[in-house]
């Protein structure tokens, strides 16, 4: 069900791989048993190898260690090309979608941190980076329980006409 909000956020200093895969976890762990769109942007911590192989034991695919194959050298694991073709399949409950660089997609979530900038971060005076930490998930909590909607998409895919 779409509802607008936003779930599992991860404030913390890095955007490592391992920091990414933890922020999946936690994320398809409040409903595990549903089927998850994910869409990303072309970081390449979002078709990793490990993603790759969590993607794998939660989905229980019986692939073979050819099928599999080696980051950097073959199979699944050879490039992030093949990460994120594997990691795209519509025939799972968890997908990936990747959108285009300067994509018109992520406009969505440039409103949505156009938001917290103004309600936040403007003019905001925090003493420490917890303080900035727990503003931000208390902004959520709040955005989640009295704004929370999804935002309606009108873009046509029509260029404007001058």
């Amino acid at each position: 069900m779409v509802t607008g909000e936003s779930v599992s956020p991860t404030v913390g200093p890095t955007r490592t791989e391992e920091d990414f895969l933890e922020h999946c976890k936690r994320t398809v762990m409040l409903h595990p048993n549903s089927s998850w769109r994910l869409i990303m942007d072309q970081l390449n911590t979002h078709g990793s190898e490990s993603l790759v192989r969590w993607v794998v034991a939660m989905e229980e695919l019986k692939l073979s260690a050819d099928e599999l194959g080696v980051k950097g050298k073959s199979g699944i694991l050879k490039s992030l090309a093949t990460r994120k073709e594997f990691l795209s399949s519509t025939d799972r409950r968890l997908r990936f979608v990747y959108v285009p660089k300067h994509s018109s997609w992520l406009n969505q979530v440039e409103i949505w941190f156009s938001v917290v900038v103004r309600r936040v971060l403007k003019r905001g005076e925090f003493t420490s980076l917890d303080a900035l930490r727990q503003r931000l998930l208390d902004f959520i909590d709040y955005f989640n329980r009295t704004m929370a909607k999804p935002y309606r998409w009108t873009y046509t895919g029509q260029p404007l006409k001058i």
